[in-house]
């Protein structure tokens, strides 16, 4: 109980902001297009960029987001096969990339605070990059092919600042170069920003949720089913592996992995869905109730590991 209600406290927030966004809509007319684009196209590229820059870099931390954006790549081309056999349009697209990742960031990057020692909490957060990166480049392609050509769908990726940061970032680090100390403030805020309109955007994402009659139990079964059974299921799995055979990980990076496996669906799917205008009012309903969701399942789940 103790463990759920600081949970609770943790996450409450969150979901103020995603009030302020649906508001931010009904009352005043804002438009979830120009939020997306801000996430997308000036915070997530400054926050990767940041981030990349100040870990230090050694196999174990790179391993980390190495294996999670393969295994969402793996996992997304893999359902969109099956999916492609369920739904004719891009529902197939969507589902295949919202259910290979997670939300790392809003939620999971105050679970690892709660729970993880402070220098395992700097390489959850460089691990978030895996998500980031896979949400915008494969994951973006991935839904975009449901309406463009394959050429196209790489164009649009190729156009992503994200890309460009982490690459800028990796390259500083080794250069041993560092922002000027004034800048340490302003990265806190960008983080905070990030989690914030990040959260808003679900919120707006759900005006006409209602009118359009928008939610699709089979979309939102099958989401929450991989979301939360598949991911600790193969992760779990690895774990296995790796404490009885490989031993390339300890106790500290396993629960940087288990934590990444039961977040709920990340709400920068809403971002992607919004840019691309592929259905993001049914994507904001399935992010929204897996959230929900996960405040009973992560603290049963961690109480489950930590037997």
């Amino acid at each position: 109980m103790t463990i759920f209600l600081t949970l609770l406290g943790k996450i409450v927030p969150l979901y103020f902001s995603i009030v302020l966004g649906l508001l931010s809509t009904l009352v005043f007319k804002c438009h979830k297009d120009t939020i997306a684009k801000i996430l997308l196209y000036l915070l997530a590229p400054l926050i990767v960029f940041n981030a990349t820059l100040s870990v230090k870099l050694d196999a174990s931390v790179l391993f980390l987001p190495l294996f999670f954006f393969l295994l969402s790549t793996i996992l997304a081309f893999s359902l969109l096969y099956i999916f492609k056999k369920i739904w004719h349009d891009n529902t197939a697209n969507l589902l295949a990339f919202s259910t290979a990742t997670g939300n790392t960031g809003n939620i999971g990057i105050p679970l690892a605070i709660l729970f993880l020692e402070p220098h395992l909490v700097h390489v959850f957060i460089f691990t978030v990059l895996a998500s980031i990166l896979y949400q915008n480049s494969v994951g973006y392609y991935i839904t975009a092919k449901g309406d463009f050509s394959a050429r196209e769908s790489i164009k649009k990726v190729l156009r992503l600042p994200v890309i460009y940061a982490f690459i800028l970032g990796i390259i500083f680090n080794l250069l041993g170069l560092k922002l000027p100390e004034v800048f340490a403030s302003y990265a806190t805020y960008l983080k905070g920003a990030y989690s914030i309109f990040g959260m808003m955007l679900l919120g707006m994402g759900m005006e006409h949720v209602h009118r359009n009659k928008l939610i699709d139990f089979k979309f939102i079964s099958i989401a929450l089913s991989i979301k939360f059974l598949l991911w600790p299921g193969i992760i779990l799995g690895y774990i296995f592996l790796d404490k009885h055979y490989w031993h390339f990980l300890n106790d500290g990076f396993y629960m940087i992995m288990f934590l990444f496996s039961i977040v709920p669906l990340a709400g920068n799917t809403v971002t992607i869905a919004t840019l691309l205008d592929v259905k993001p009012e049914k994507m904001s309903v399935a992010v929204l109730i897996s959230t929900l969701i996960s405040l009973v399942y992560i603290p049963f789940a961690l109480y489950l590991y930590t037997r």
